[in-house]
């Protein structure tokens, strides 16, 4: 690891499912790449678990997606419902099948994409991928950028033509190259859990992924092969560590389906939700990627798709550079692409869908869920409605601009 300089043309600081997806992209376009994770290795951990129809589509010529379908699960719709009642209103997404070659969500935890990746990766003599290193330091001139990293202890100096952070929503690199990160943090926490009970023999018609409203709240239901996720949105009146108790996890399981022995929970943490983006998704030589560059409310299940949709951009705008002879200004159209899909698609549904889910009035939910029934009853309207929320009309959209 002792630091060489132009020992790669792009370093990626990261390597989450964003880095590595953009890594083996670079690296099949003849494009050398280090990678620097500040991790061990990847993280099995509770993260996003959501693959929308293109972002299958987009992984699939890469021979990621298959393998993810082959581990996960296929929801050919999923659902807002009223609880305990039952009554619902579900999207079907069947009527994608001439926009996708994927016409449903797939549940698979991210950290498979990751692996798959990985897999891939370790067969491409361009990529080095480097775990427990992480990134210290991040300075640019007009002909490359300098990433230090420190490793057992020791910093090595690397340098590169251009640098990539998709080190998340704590980017080291988006604080080194000091872009605010605008937003808001939502006042709630929300708790989530995993169990092997199986709701749907409980719960009739039950989705894969369901989105309910409860009595003074909400939760949500997203299956993944072996489990269920629950998000769970607890009382605001008592501490965090109160409420992760399993006493209070419990009985937030009991009032989802009441059971006369205790849930099994496999899983737990807590997680607060923010709205953020970057005023610009480069700086000189320096892109950003993923949370490092935008978050949202997992509501919807778009941050990740997202990230990966970005990776796919990035990865063409510097294989324009670096072989086809464009000027750093291709960068700019990667930010004009990426950017406003994140702030007025990604963003701005996640953020109805939040809301909407956090609406506690009765009558205003009935009418909510009326208006919902009426979209799903409606061919036209519901194929509108599930291009915008499948997140094909924001690809289409960024796709469009010059």
């Amino acid at each position: 690891m002792a630091g060489t300089q132009n020992d790669s043309e792009v370093i990626i600081c990261g390597g989450g499912p964003v880095g590595l997806c953009l890594a083996l992209l670079l690296a099949r376009s003849g494009i050398s790449v280090q990678v620097f994770e500040a991790e061990a290795g990847i993280c099995e951990d509770l993260r996003a678990s959501t693959f929308h129809p293109p972002t299958l589509d987009l992984l699939e010529p890469l021979g990621v997606a298959q393998e993810l379908v082959s581990r996960g699960l296929i929801c050919p719709h999923w659902q807002i419902r009223l609880h305990p009642s039952g009554e619902r209103a579900v999207f079907d997404l069947s009527i994608l099948d001439k926009d996708t070659r994927h016409p449903y969500r797939l549940q698979c935890e991210q950290w498979k994409l990751s692996q798959a990746l990985m897999r891939l990766l370790e067969g491409e003599p361009l990529v080095q991928v480097n775990f427990a290193s992480p990134v210290v330091d991040v300075a640019q001139d007009e002909a490359g950028v300098n990433v230090t990293i420190e490793r057992n202890g020791t910093r090595h100096s690397h340098r590169a033509k251009y640098a990539v952070g998709a080190d998340g929503a704590r980017s080291f690199v988006r604080k080194a190259i000091n872009l605010p990160f605008d937003g808001e943090t939502y006042p709630e926490t929300t708790l989530l859990v995993t169990t092997l009970f199986p709701f749907e023999d409980h719960l009739e018609g039950l989705s894969n992924v369901t989105y309910c409203w409860k009595e003074g709240g909400n939760f949500s239901l997203l299956k993944v092969p072996g489990r269920w996720r629950v998000s769970i949105y607890p009382r605001e009146d008592l501490p965090i560590e109160e409420q992760l108790s399993e006493k209070l996890i419990e009985e937030n399981l009991q009032i989802i389906v009441p059971t006369a022995t205790p849930y099994q929970v496999l899983e737990k943490r807590p997680y607060r939700v923010h709205q953020r983006i970057v005023a610009s998704y480069r700086q000189g030589r320096v892109a950003l990627a993923g949370d490092a560059a935008h978050l949202n409310s997992p509501s919807g299940g778009m941050g990740l798709n997202g990230g990966v949709h970005d990776a796919f951009e990035l990865a063409a705008a510097l294989n324009d550079i670096l072989r086809k002879g464009a000027s750093d200004a291709r960068l700019d159209l990667y930010d004009r692409r990426r950017r406003p899909v994140a702030k007025e698609q990604i963003i701005a549904q996640a953020d109805r869908n939040r809301a909407r889910m956090r609406e506690k009035d009765p009558t205003r939910r009935r009418e909510m869920l009326s208006e919902l029934q009426a979209i799903t009853s409606d061919r036209q309207r519901l194929y509108a409605y599930l291009l915008k929320s499948s997140m094909i009309e924001g690809l289409r959209q960024a796709a469009s601009i010059t």
